[in-house]
């Protein structure tokens, strides 16, 4: 019977495991560099939180490594440099402007451009006017709608009978 409520009970998901504590630098300046570093950089597994923020295994061992390069006396430049070599453009929240990184840059505004233009050419266009019945064709219309040929369709009703 327990064994077939855990087979019923779904697929068992392994959880990743917390983060080890972090250990800050002896350097209040450093720290304070590592902290400025967390909120720039993204989690590769959140992809919407800082490193700062987010609790993933993959979050603590980034903020280790930035703590340790800045230890080892790297610049903030050398240390996202290595972390772009390592992640990825993606892992910044402001990736660097470049040939790569165009369309992420500059995609969203030439869609609006591209929109707004599509928009005023749909706008400026003249309406289809239609050519107004000759006096025969009028005559012709008039005569149909006279005869006993064309008849109303029964299944359709009036708007305003009641029903």
């Amino acid at each position: 019977m327990v064994l077939a409520i855990l087979m019923l009970s779904g697929p068992v998901r392994a959880q990743e495991p917390a983060a080890p504590p972090d250990q800050p630098l002896a350097s209040p300046g450093a720290e304070a560099r590592a902290q400025r570093l967390f909120s720039v950089v993204r989690c590769v597994v959140c992809q919407h939180e800082s490193i700062a923020d987010s609790p993933a295994g993959i979050a603590g061992d980034m903020r280790r490594l930035i703590r340790e390069e800045i230890a080892s006396g790297a610049t903030d430049q050398q240390v996202r440099d290595d972390l772009v070599r390592r992640y990825g453009d993606y892992v910044l929240f402001t990736p660097p402007v470049r040939t790569g990184t165009w369309l992420l840059w500059f995609g969203p505004g030439l869609l609006a451009v591209i929109g707004g233009a599509a928009l005023v050419v749909f706008a400026r266009r003249k309406p289809v006017e239609t050519a107004p019945l000759s006096p025969d064709e009028e005559r012709r219309l008039a005569d149909l709608l006279q005869t006993e040929t064309v008849r109303p369709d029964p299944d359709a009703s009036a708007p305003h009978d009641g029903r």
